[in-house]
């Protein structure tokens, strides 16, 4: 892969490959060598991707109805979870005091 990378043109020569080993007409040896190709070109999209996320920024709806610009902050965005499963743990453990 280039330097610079680019995310429409690797999804293209995904499809490719993608039609190519579904058409049937590859040897072993080269559907082999397809395949490893298209898993790299895999992973350099999702590693674009994420890099992308993190540079999305949300719009957040405030109780007012109106709208608020803030950066994505991945963080965040798992803290819920976090907080809910500790909620969790500490309503187990008074069930079992009782």
């Amino acid at each position: 892969m280039t330097a610079k990378f680019q995310f429409e043109k690797a999804l293209a020569d995904l499809e490719k490959i993608v039609t190519a080993m579904e058409s049937g007409a590859l040897t072993l040896d080269q559907a082999l060598k397809q395949y490893e190709e298209g898993v790299q070109l895999v992973r350099a999209c999702q590693a674009r991707l994420t890099e992308a996320e993190k540079k999305i920024e949300v719009l957040t709806k405030t109780l007012d109805g109106s709208f608020k610009k803030s950066s994505f902050d991945q963080d965040e965005a798992i803290r819920p979870a976090k907080i809910r499963k500790n909620k969790n743990a500490s309503s187990h453990d008074d069930r079992a005091e009782v």
